[in-house]
């Protein structure tokens, strides 16, 4: 299951969406987030639904691979949802010892579903098509406006894309621990929910400790390459706004429209 996180992970492929600059995708994640949220009828829902699905088959990431990222959050999904049904007051449906399901409780629990599998789908589409190297530069061009505070843009921008990018990586890792420990006559499957957490507790030491490593790795490498940040740092490929790129935030802009025009209709 450690191997099925999509999140941070990128898929190599020749699309539309892999060409976009990287802040058209920074900036639509944001609105995407942001749309989701405003859903308050099964016609906002419909309008995220068809456009989640036209940026999946644009994207060319295949979606067998998007939707294996959803086995690491469904225990998570599983919660909410029982969560919602039983603790949200209402019209009751179901009654059964001191629990009951309502009708609100239902459709309060479908929406919270629906916005935990459609938010992950559409945060890992970013990652998905687009490189860290292009993650750094985009944020960085788009928090450029708080180095006239004297914020170190460059500096945060590459903490979070590292940070990004060391979430597979890591998953990767604890899933090797997990089975080199299984091999030893480690057990992780039996007995109840607490007793599998503790039988996790081991691997956090192997797992800090290779984290650690490879933190260490990397500033090395950064260092023997006379890596420094800041404003003497310059592009190679400087990011330039294109006609694919102006014609991505039409689209977002119709879409975000699309939505919130979703909330007047009955």
């Amino acid at each position: 299951m450690l191997r099925d996180i999509t999140l941070g992970q990128y898929y190599q492929a020749d699309s539309v969406l892999h060409r976009l600059d990287p802040r058209v995708k920074l900036i639509g994640t944001i609105a995407y987030i942001i749309a989701l949220f405003m859903c308050t009828n099964v016609w906002g829902y419909l309008a995220v639904t068809v456009f989640l699905c036209s940026i999946i088959v644009i994207s060319k990431v295949p979606v067998k691979f998007m939707l294996k990222g959803m086995k690491a959050i469904l225990f998570l999904i599983i919660i909410t949802v029982c969560f919602n049904m039983f603790m949200t007051q209402g019209e009751v449906l179901v009654s059964f010892w001191r629990l009951k399901i309502t009708k609100e409780g239902l459709i309060v629990a479908a929406k919270m579903a629906i916005r935990l599998s459609y938010l992950i789908i559409g945060s890992s589409l970013m990652t998905l098509t687009t490189t860290p190297n292009q993650l750094t530069d985009g944020l960085e061009k788009l928090l450029g406006p708080l180095k006239k505070i004297h914020m170190p843009v460059h500096e945060i921008a590459m903490m979070m894309s590292i940070a990004l990018r060391f979430i597979p990586i890591l998953m990767e890792e604890t899933d090797k621990i997990m089975k080199a420990q299984m091999a030893r006559g480690a057990n992780f499957d039996t007995g109840n929910i607490f007793q599998k957490a503790k039988s996790l507790v081991p691997l956090l030491v192997p797992l800090f400790i290779s984290a650690f490593r490879r933190a260490n790795d990397l500033a090395m490498a950064m260092e023997a390459r006379c890596y420094k940040g800041g404003e003497s740092r310059t592009k190679m490929k400087p990011l330039k706004y294109q006609g694919r790129d102006i014609a991505g935030y039409l689209i977002l802009v119709g879409f975000v429209a699309a939505v919130v025009a979703t909330r007047w209709i009955p």
